[in-house]
């Protein structure tokens, strides 16, 4: 029986926009493998590093068609996949629809899996879900801040 893959992830903007971060935790189930990954921007948005966490953590994974369980604290990234939104965004090219280089991204790597999706509550003593948050805040107030050029490049433009 193929092992489960926890994902658990968070995001967060010190401003809605603002500088931003995203923490992941890579957990093999029933096994002793634990990772952990984060990653600071100086301008973005909360939606968008939630929606990152996934994707980098997707494609952290080096093998294909794992099933892995993705823990997330946010409703606009769950409910978007397991409502099945992101398909119909999809269908048609994400016309009016917020951050759709990170929703193209997010679909090419979540093809390559079985991913299920599962809401918490945040900060909610989830012991995984804060160390997430934890990451994610850390990587916001990081001196050394990424551009997130599709959002820098795009906000004049009304996208967001």
């Amino acid at each position: 029986m193929q092992s489960q893959i926890l994902l658990y992830t968070d995001g967060s903007s010190r401003g809605n926009p603002g500088p931003g971060g995203y923490g992941v935790i890579l957990h093999l189930n029933n096994t002793e493998y634990y990772k952990e990954l984060s990653q600071g921007y100086r301008l973005t948005t909360n939606n968008r590093m939630e929606l990152l966490a996934v994707i980098v953590g997707l494609e952290a994974l080096t093998k294909e068609n794992l099933s892995v369980l993705v823990v997330s604290d946010s409703k606009y990234v769950v409910d978007s996949v397991t409502k099945g939104w992101v398909f119909g965004w999809e269908k048609k090219g994400f016309s009016g629809k917020k951050n759709p280089d990170l929703w193209i991204r997010f679909l090419k790597v979540y093809r390559k899996h079985q991913v299920k999706f599962q809401w918490i509550k945040g900060h909610n003593n989830h012991p995984m879900n804060e160390r997430c948050d934890q990451l994610a805040v850390a990587a916001a107030l990081n001196k050394d801040l990424l551009k997130d050029n599709y959002y820098e490049d795009h906000r004049e433009e009304g996208i967001f």
